[in-house]
This record gives C-alpha cells, structure tokens and sequence, in this order.
C-alpha cells in the first residue's frame, strides 16, 4: 500500500480524536483547559493539542482522575514524570482514495442498535478488534451480519472529524469467518460515508496481516504510520 500525498484537509487526520471532541462528537465528551475525554462508556480516548506542556497534562489528569487510563490513541505529545506507561502499539492509518466510487454492497447487513449491544460486546469479548463499550454505539452507524438470528460480525463507525468518518470494530465470529463478512460490511459503510460528502479512514495495528491485505484489496491507502500509546494517570491505586 502506498503512501498518498498530503491534502489541505488530511491536517484533522492528524489529530482524529481532538477533532471528534472539538465538533461531531462533543456531546459525547468532556473538556477541562485544552484537555478532552470522551465520556466513560463510550470510549477512553484522550486528545491534547501539539506541544501539549505541563499544564496541559495535569488538565488531563485532573479530568481523568487519579490511577485513570489515558488512552492518546496517535497523540505525539509524551506526558511528564509520574505517568505511567500502559501499551505501545505500532501501526497505520488508511484512508479511502479521494473521488473514488464505493463498491457495490452485498446483502445481508442490517444496523445495530442500543438493543444489540449486549450481543456486539459478546462478539468484541470473542474477537477482540480493538475498544468497544456499552456506549460506543453511540458514536455512530453500526452495522452487523446475523446468521440464524445470532450476530456473527460487525462493523461501525467511529472518530468523526471533520469532513471524515473512521470505520473500526470490524470483526468476525471465529466459525463465521472465510464468508466475506468482513468485506461486505466496511463496503456498506464506505458507501454510506461517501454518500453523505464524506471520506472513510481507519487504523489497524502492523502486526495484523489480514487486516491489512483485506482492506488493501477493498481500496484503502496507508496515509501514515502512527503510534498507539496509553498512559495512566499520576496517583492512585496501580492495578
């Protein structure tokens, strides 16, 4: 997958989460100073801006609380001393090519809800595709594949900056897989993004070869590479 070039409005790629939080999503999170959470339950990523300082991180830090996870997703900034590190993950952000036409979409995807959630943790518990809470949902469309009335994959939409969508928690039940479920339901949504004037993105981690080859072959470019990094807050009771 080739890099592609750098467009004026790639820069909110740049900073996926604080641009949510600062518009689309800002009703789903909280701000204190220059500091921004979503709120528990919906996802526990944080944002701060560049060349985030001292007081910037004890903003984060006072609204996260003491012993909290701060999940920077691709934040660049490092917090000061009494931080404590939690994960680092390599990995890449893909992007749809600007002005290309979605795939045609197959059949045999419907869209989640509140009513499913219990179901789509169940799924996320067997299949671990990344972060998803019993509010996540709210974050935007979701859509899944039933077989005999069980959910056996799903996909959604997740960061909104402006002028994009991410698509993330895509997965698929172990014995479901091979059947092109996966495929079937990020092109639904690339289709539904696109309709609306928008342009799909998502991260996947390096290590995760399928992915990669899979969202290769339904058109995606690698935009960048980014660093995933998580923190916990100074005090408190370390688990």
């Amino acid at each position: 997958m080739l890099g592609l070039p750098v467009t004026s409005d790639d820069a909110v790629l740049d900073d996926p989460v604080g641009a949510s939080l600062r518009g689309h999503h800002a009703h789903l999170g909280r701000h204190h100073g220059r500091a921004a959470t979503y709120l528990p339950g919906v996802a526990t990523f944080s944002a701060l801006p560049a060349g985030a300082g001292q007081r910037d991180w004890a903003d984060l830090a006072e609204l996260l609380g003491p012993g909290a996870f701060a999940d920077m997703f691709s934040c660049p900034a490092r917090p000061p001393a009494g931080w404590d590190p939690v994960f680092v993950l390599e990995g890449r952000q893909l992007v749809w090519p600007e002005g290309a036409p979605p795939r045609p979409v197959g059949g045999g995807v419907v869209e989640l809800g509140a009513r499913d959630v219990p179901e789509m943790l169940r799924l996320v518990a067997e299949t671990h595709p990344g972060p998803f809470w019993e509010r996540t949902v709210e974050m935007g469309t979701y859509l899944g594949v039933r077989d005999g009335g069980r959910l056996v994959a799903m996909a959604g939409e997740r960061l909104r900056p402006p002028g994009w969508t991410e698509i993330s928690a895509v997965c698929t039940a172990p014995g479901a897989r091979g059947r092109g479920h996966a495929a079937r339901l990020v092109d639904a949504l690339v289709a539904r993004i696109t309709e609306r004037g928008e342009r799909p993105f998502l991260h996947v981690a390096d290590a995760n070869a399928a992915a990669l080859a899979l969202y290769d072959k339904l058109g995606f470019h690698t935009r960048r590479a980014v660093t995933f990094t998580g923190y916990r807050t100074p005090g408190g009771d370390r688990p």
